[in-house]
């Protein structure tokens, strides 16, 4: 059975204060339950995230991370310093990093080789944008990203990866998926894994959907049968809202 996973991305959000308050309060909302609960701060506010939830089951994940381990990369951070810290995921690929930062598929490759080589987990973001859907290419663009950044792995590493689709077209557009194209794109991301490697590995790898999930819609969405949790941006800097969420998972 797959893991049932909700993940929180905040983004560039809360200060050093805020980010104690929030983590404590989380404590209280997400209780132990069906999912395993994920955390991503800043990068400030890591260290203080992880020594706050050690007696708890709630993991903390970097917002990224470079690919080399050291090295004269001003403002960088690398796989081992963040696994010096304790921190277990990290979060590569993510549209906003595209978008603003021009990461390519070839540049995530790397930084996925370089995060399992440091014994981390990766939370791999992929997805289309709004002409990608208009011109019916959503399937080619997604395929593409996952088999230029991932299908040179071997079978044995895809136990750390989480896959999180991300249908930008969906974020901040008006636009809106619904949880049938949610379910769509998650059995034709499961169909493509298939093909490139077993049906029995395909089956086994969480894919999570990072499209507005909301304590309003995240019980439909997570009902899907390829749908195994969710990326969620906005909703996890209240403590309550990402509590309801997470509570959603069935």
């Amino acid at each position: 059975m797959r893991k049932k996973i909700v993940a929180g991305n905040w983004k560039m959000n809360k200060d050093y204060d805020e980010s104690k308050n929030l983590v404590t309060k989380l404590l209280n909302s997400c209780k132990p339950g069906k999912a395993e609960v994920i955390i991503a701060p800043p990068f400030i506010n890591l260290l203080s995230s992880i020594k706050i939830l050690e007696d708890s089951l709630i993991k903390v994940a970097a917002q990224n991370m470079h690919y080399a381990d050291s090295g004269a990369y001003t403002g960088e951070i690398s796989g081992s310093m963040l696994k010096s810290i304790g921190v277990e995921y990290v979060i590569l690929g993510h549209s906003e990093r595209r978008a603003y930062f021009n990461e390519t598929d070839e540049l995530l490759s790397k930084k996925v080789d370089a995060a399992l080589s440091n014994g981390m987990r990766i939370i791999f973001c992929f997805g289309e944008e709004l002409n990608d859907r208009k011109s019916g290419i959503e399937n080619s663009v997604v395929k593409s990203q996952i088999e230029n950044a991932l299908f040179h792995l071997p079978s044995s590493s895809w136990d750390e990866i989480v896959l999180a689709y991300e249908p930008v077209w969906a974020i901040g557009t008006g636009e809106t998926a619904s949880p049938e194209q949610a379910q769509d794109m998650h059995a034709f991301i499961r169909s493509t894994i298939s093909s490139a490697f077993s049906q029995d590995l395909a089956n086994s790898v969480p894919i999570l959907y990072g499209g507005s999930v909301k304590s309003s819609n995240a019980k439909e969405i997570f009902s899907k049968p390829d749908v195994d949790g969710g990326l969620i941006g906005g909703a996890s800097l209240d403590a309550d809202h990402f509590g309801m969420i997470v509570n959603a998972i069935q």
